[in-house]
């Protein structure tokens, strides 16, 4: 029996999915807010307006910590936390922090803030169970070969830089060859490992040479989770910024630069986490997220609500949807999620076998990484690969969608990848 090991926290009905401000005086800034989200008490995200620049963001920033440290509440546990800064292509800027409510009125009212939403906590989006199956189902309309072999180009992946937003990565499991690398850990004074094992077994998705899609990508390890598979928004914001920061750096050396991310992690609805995802991809990363496993409308989720990312839901070896998996017209494709084996952490050989659209995330993620390695494909933009890789979906092949919710019924599929030819090792079986 599959066993939730944890779940994406609650949703709204269809009829109240989205955040709304908490009051509506047009002087104010909006303060988004909603009332299933698990909220950090007195913790605000704040984005400016996109005409402020970054000296203007300065400027605020010196105000308010001015303003904090001469007010009538003297604790140091008040004031900014993050700043996070999508440079001047992109031109997202905010930062998060802790703020009394005579603070927040000030923050609100001053005009080079656009909304403020409250922070809050988002976990990771698995179950647990222990039977194994694999990659093979990506590349063919049939239905699943009994042979379970996957084929794939001995180059796929090949100078693509895969940002893992999750635990952390177990970075010197054998299944990544060397090519996965610490990025950075937003949660403050965590150690730079995955002390929980879910981005490692998304990262061996995404890039392993045995359980991944993509096999010769680079994996960037974020981590903005810590070990118990929970966060907070403030530092996911922080680790998506530090992945786009990460991707023009690379961009203004020159050359060709091939990004893409998952995040397989997701809350209640959040405004401002979707409008950082969206940002990313205008950057230039290629971003696949989990629709969530509530079985519950994705558009009730962040960040798989995001218009901008590829929001997956999780299929099972029968092609039936996941019974776990969220759905709706926020979800944008599906792709196998139910007992899939990766790597984990303990050694640099652990595996384990566990479900979840965190699981089918990464296969959408490893499959864009693999088709930016062909020459065909390679310099498509996030919103135009994202539209074809929908349209070359297999289309109606999935069983037990719920009816009348305009979920698409999308199955990620690999295109035109020839078998291999004889004593060619480039295909991998799943057991």
């Amino acid at each position: 029996m599959l066993l939730r090991k944890i779940i994406a926290i609650a949703t709204l009905l269809v009829s109240s999915v989205f955040a709304s401000p908490v009051l509506q005086d047009p002087s104010l800034a909006p303060l988004y807010t909603h009332p299933d989200n698990v909220i950090i008490p007195e913790s605000y995200v704040v984005v400016f307006k996109p005409t402020v620049s970054a000296d203007d963001a300065i400027k605020h920033h010196m105000w308010l910590t001015s303003f904090v440290s001469t007010g009538n509440v003297k604790d140091s546990k008040y004031g900014i936390n993050r700043v996070f800064d999508f440079g001047e292509k992109v031109n997202f800027r905010g930062y998060t922090g802790s703020f009394t409510d005579e603070q927040l009125a000030e923050i609100r009212a001053n005009a080079a803030v656009a909304s403020v939403e409250r922070d809050g906590i988002v976990y990771v989006s698995e179950s647990q169970n222990n039977a194994p199956w694999g990659l093979a189902r990506l590349t063919t309309r049939q239905e699943l070969p009994e042979d379970r072999s996957y084929y794939f180009e001995a180059n796929a992946g090949e100078g693509v830089t895969a940002y893992i937003v999750d635990t952390g990565v177990n970075i010197h499991h054998v299944d990544f060859e060397g090519r996965a690398v610490w990025g950075a850990t937003m949660p403050k004074n965590d150690k730079d490992e995955d002390g929980n094992g879910h981005g490692t077994h998304v990262a061996g998705t995404v890039a392993g040479k045995k359980y991944g899609v993509a096999k010769k990508a680079k994996i960037v390890a974020i981590k903005v989770l810590g070990s118990n598979g929970s966060g907070t928004i403030g530092d996911v914001i922080g680790g998506i910024e530090w992945a786009a920061n990460d991707h023009l750096r690379r961009e203004k050396k020159g050359g060709k630069v091939k990004s893409v991310a998952n995040m397989s992690l997701g809350g209640g609805y959040y405004k401002l986490l979707n409008d950082a995802v969206d940002a990313a991809v205008e950057a230039g990363i290629h971003f696949a997220v989990a629709a969530g496993n509530d079985n519950r409308d994705a558009c009730g989720y962040s960040p798989a609500s995001a218009v901008k990312a590829i929001t997956v839901g999780a299929t099972n070896k029968n092609d039936e949807r996941a019974y776990f998996s969220n759905w709706g017209r926020c979800t944008d494709i599906f792709a196998p999620g139910q007992e899939i084996e990766s790597a984990w952490i303990g050694s640099s050989t652990a595996t384990n076998t566990i479900s979840g659209t965190s699981m089918a995330s990464p296969h959408v993620c490893g499959a864009v990484a693999a088709l930016l390695s062909r020459e065909i494909w390679e310099d498509m933009t996030p919103r135009e690969l994202k539209a074809e890789l929908i349209r070359i979906a297999g289309r109606n092949y999935i069983h037990n969608m719920p009816p009348r919710t305009r979920t698409p019924n999308k199955l990620l599929f690999i295109p035109a990848i020839k078998k291999p030819e004889p004593g060619y090792d480039n295909v991998v079986g799943i057991w």
